[in-house]
């Protein structure tokens, strides 16, 4: 009965036609979507924006899938980069992205701002924004984010991270591995691009201020960025990676002291993996000094919350750092962006709706995208752009239940006013945001 219910909805949102297969109506699948109850700081930036598509092969990598044959293979690893940049004046503001569902073989089309091969804008440079998704995901899960950076004066490059998309999920030792290997060679190559001559991102991107932002596994690798070391006994963990090769993310390891990038100024892990599993101790996470931004449902069954991301939070006791909780959301906070309408039909491969893989049973998935819009605009603004204004968003009571508002007769808040900066009276529901400086 579900599955024919899911199907005759999408069937009428088509005119009868199933939109997995066919191009979903103008409009459809909006990703921009901004409620009228969203904080101040969701709302897109003036600048129109553009995206292009590019490939970046990182060489002479360890062959992660196919060491389980034996041996040491290497090879060269190619990744596949989404990027919004701030456009030309007179860029219009809406275009289309053509990607695929959780099962890897639906394709749906996505709606957004984005101008394909728009001209570049004649300013900047811009700071630049990683992102890094999920086990599996693809570039497009979190595009609503990366749509509102760029309008707001950033370049947005998104990552398919091979092996761990859609279309070619592979053995979770590779993302084990090549996560945050992956975060810093994407930063690398758009240092390289914005140097070089001719380059659509020539002269374009400010890399030496970056931000990183990952979700679950992609968390996970933002976390090793960031300086968190795994512990000796996830490197040893059986059947996960080849014998030893997870020692190049080990706490106190040459190779992740190494790795520190002074370019990365601000971190956001959404729902990141791991902690819960004992890929983290106390000890490795003490090597983050970047500020870093946690996103968690309260009750995430994938991450876990207080053995999970929010035993992260009080462990990363050398870095300011901040943990913004969904009351009763699950894995898909904040992240994921709006179920496409496809996604709602039973899949055959998978056994149950691609919806489950967007949606949270509890929070609307818009209105948690507009939240993570309006504090990674904060957060960023102030550690990548060096705005202290935007501090202010941020130094907030913990529980937004516990603000009071106390407003005059002409609707202005008064001194005795502690609601959450930004949320219109009342709409702060359901969250909490606890915030450290460095120390313990």
């Amino acid at each position: 009965m579900r599955k024919m219910f899911a199907m005759a909805f999408v069937m009428a949102l088509s005119g009868g036609a199933a939109l997995a297969q066919e191009p979903a109506p103008e409009g459809y699948n909006r990703i921009d979507l901004i409620r009228p109850d969203a904080p101040e700081l969701s709302a897109h930036g003036d600048l129109p924006i553009g995206v292009r598509t590019i490939e970046a092969t990182n060489p002479d990598q360890l062959d992660i899938v196919d060491m389980a044959a034996g041996g040491e293979p290497r090879y060269d690893r190619t990744l596949t980069l989404e990027v919004w940049y701030p456009a030309a004046e007179g860029t219009g503001d809406q275009g289309t992205y053509s990607t695929f569902l959780r099962d890897g073989e639906t394709e749906v089309t996505l709606t957004g701002r984005g101008v394909r091969d728009a001209e570049p804008a004649a300013g900047g440079p811009y700071p630049l924004v990683i992102i890094s998704h999920g086990y599996p995901g693809n570039r497009f899960l979190m595009s609503h984010l990366a749509e509102n950076l760029a309008t707001k004066g950033y370049v947005v490059a998104a990552i398919d991270h091979k092996d761990s998309t859609y279309n070619d999920q592979a053995a979770f030792g590779s993302t084990l591995i090549n996560r945050p290997l992956d975060q810093l060679f994407a930063l690398d190559e758009i240092e390289r691009l914005s140097g070089a001559d001719g380059d659509f991102l020539s002269g374009l991107v400010d890399t030496q201020n970056t931000g990183l932002i990952g979700y679950s596994m992609g968390g996970y690798g933002a976390v090793i960025t960031a300086g968190g070391g795994v512990t000796e006994a996830a490197v040893g963990y059986p059947n996960l990676t080849p014998p030893g090769t997870l020692a190049i993310h080990q706490a106190g390891s040459d190779e992740l002291t190494a790795r520190a990038d002074e370019r990365i100024k601000a971190v956001v892990a959404i729902a990141p993996w791991g902690r819960q599993r004992g890929f983290w101790d106390a000890a490795g996470m003490e090597g983050i000094t970047t500020p870093i931004f946690y996103m968690a449902g309260s009750v995430d069954d994938v991450s876990g919350y207080a053995d999970g991301v929010k035993a992260l939070y009080d462990e990363t006791v050398n870095a300011e750092r901040y943990l913004l909780t969904f009351e009763n959301a699950n894995h898909n906070a904040a992240a994921p962006i709006p179920a496409p309408a496809e996604s709602w039909a039973i899949s055959d491969k998978l056994g149950y709706a691609p919806f489950d893989h967007y949606a949270d049973p509890v929070w609307d998935t818009v209105r948690m995208n507009n939240i993570a819009q309006h504090f990674v605009t904060a957060f960023f603004g102030e550690h990548v752009k060096g705005d202290e204004a935007m501090g202010d968003y941020l130094d907030l009571v913990e529980n937004a239940s516990d603000g009071l508002i106390a407003r005059d007769d002409a609707g202005e808040p008064t001194q005795e006013h502690t609601y959450w900066k930004g949320f219109a009276d009342r709409t702060a529901a359901g969250l909490s945001l606890m915030q450290a400086a460095p120390g313990p």
